[in-house]
């Protein structure tokens, strides 16, 4: 009887320690999923963000259809200088508007998402381009509206 009970020393202890090795390692499991998902939703936000800008320079594209129409939205694709006579008066030529429209988008655009810009362009093709080129073929009818920024050191790109 006193062999059976040497015998069995120490087992709480041994399987204390399993219980501990196991919860740390399911806690490491769960910061991992929860540094996933704060990813994710930060990736998420980025597009969210994108979405609503191309949304808005679309706006400003309709408000403006004489513009549009004559093409003067068309490989709008640098930061063009601010056009001091739109905006807030009401005898702006299309074509001026246009420029004020893109010149406003892209301030908006490098406020809201990291190290970014915007296009607008005719394109037979939208989803091609990156931030240094942007790849418009200036073939078609189509407006693409195509966004371009960095996401944790990694190009993304909207259209």
């Amino acid at each position: 009887m006193k062999n059976e009970m040497h015998s069995q020393r120490g087992a709480s202890l041994m399987e204390a320690l399993i219980a501990v090795v196991l919860m740390s390692m399911c806690a490491l499991g769960y910061a991992a999923l929860q540094a996933r998902g704060l990813s994710s939703n930060s990736s998420s936000m980025w597009r969210s963000k994108a979405t609503l800008l191309a949304y808005e320079m679309s706006d400003r594209m309709r408000g403006n259809k004489p513009g549009t129409d004559a093409g003067s939205y068309n490989d709008l694709s640098g930061v063009a200088a601010a056009v001091t006579d739109c905006g807030t008066t009401s005898a702006c030529a299309p074509a001026r508007m246009a420029l004020y429209d893109h010149y406003v988008w892209n301030q908006a655009i490098g406020r809201e998402l990291p190290s970014a810009r915007g296009v607008v362009c005719l394109d037979s093709t939208p989803d091609d381009g990156n931030s240094a080129a942007a790849a418009c073929d200036g073939v078609g009818s189509t407006y693409a509206v195509k966004i371009f920024w960095q996401e944790r050191g990694v190009d993304s790109r909207l259209a």
